[in-house]
């Protein structure tokens, strides 16, 4: 399996674990990119809007989170951000295209 594979086919599973767990998914875009297309279900909540009020309400969830975003950078961000603010069961599920494809498939 090759590099690329091993990458995408990893992000895979991470998306497909976090979906069977109940995961909230979070997509991390601005409000206009969420407006031209998300995944059904999906919450927005802009990066640059990730602060200790947003995140107690993550908290409360009680449930996985997956992140989402259009390319995987903002998400990779925001997963840092909640991790390092005490939210352990959050994933980066990359772009919301990502996501969505995955959802489709299984």
């Amino acid at each position: 399996m090759g590099l690329f594979s091993n990458l995408f086919g990893k992000r895979k599973r991470i998306i497909l674990e976090a979906l069977e767990r109940d995961a909230k998914i979070i997509d991390v875009r601005t409000p206009q990119e969420f407006r031209m297309g998300n995944v059904d279900g999906s919450v927005n909540i802009p990066l640059d809007k990730l602060n200790s009020t947003t995140i107690k309400k993550i908290k409360k969830l009680n449930r996985p989170v997956l992140l989402c975003c259009a390319s995987g950078t903002r998400s990779a961000s925001a997963m840092y951000t909640l991790r390092s603010s005490g939210v352990d069961d959050v994933h980066n599920g990359g772009s919301w295209h990502k996501v969505f494809r995955v959802m489709q498939s299984a």
